[in-house]
């Protein structure tokens, strides 16, 4: 089920993919940005981040709000903290603005139950990527607590995963993709680790 279609949606399209719940710097110095941003800012309205690929722009996005203003300088650059928001689709480009913008429709999750045993997976795997990755022991309150893009706006993820991620539409399908994300930058780690164990024996391999 989709929303009413929006006219004159802002957008900014970027070689990234923002998360809903996600926080992002942006470091804004065009005309045209500047002049959007200067615009959200005064409306407190939102704009969309839009992945622009080598291939095209992708019609799926995320819908930010500005959390503040870092810094601003003497020509009218500045750099804002944005947070995602909500995911959109991009029916239609306009070009009667002096910023990029679309008529957009805000998409909605697909009604289903809960997967139990995929939320326990994905947290599990999640909680032993931030230990290795940080030495931090997260607590069961604060792993029921995320969602699958609260988990994804964490870490760093390929920009083709992460849009993967903000077009599903399922929860449960989210969880079972971050699962296997998880596995896959654990591997990572514990190959980094083996690699420099190798290389601080001499190139030696020893045997026990």
């Amino acid at each position: 089920m989709a929303e009413v279609p929006l006219q004159d949606f802002p957008l900014f399209p970027l070689g990234i993919v923002a998360l809903p719940t996600e926080s992002v710097p942006l470091h804004v110095f065009e005309e045209r940005y500047r002049t959007m941003i200067e615009e959200c800012l005064e409306s407190e309205g939102e704009f969309g981040i839009v992945w622009l690929s080598e291939d095209e722009l992708k019609p799926i996005g995320c819908a930010c709000e500005i959390d503040r203003v870092l810094e601003r300088m003497d020509d009218g650059r500045f750099t804002i903290l944005v947070r995602g928001t909500r995911v959109f689709r991009l029916l239609e480009r306009q070009e009667d603005l002096p910023y990029p913008a679309g008529i957009v429709e805000f998409v909605h999750e697909r009604e289903e139950t809960p997967d139990e045993q995929a939320a326990r997976e994905a947290h599990q795997l999640y909680a032993e990527l931030v230990e290795q990755a940080t030495d931090r022991k997260l607590t069961e309150d604060e792993l029921e607590a995320m969602s699958a893009y609260g988990m994804a706006a964490t870490v760093d993820f390929g920009t083709d995963a992460k849009q993967e991620l903000l077009e599903l539409r399922s929860e449960n399908a989210r969880l079972r993709l971050l699962t296997l994300l998880f596995r896959a930058a654990i591997r990572q780690i514990e190959l980094v680790e083996r690699a420099q164990v190798r290389a601080r024996s001499n190139g030696k391999v020893y045997f026990t």
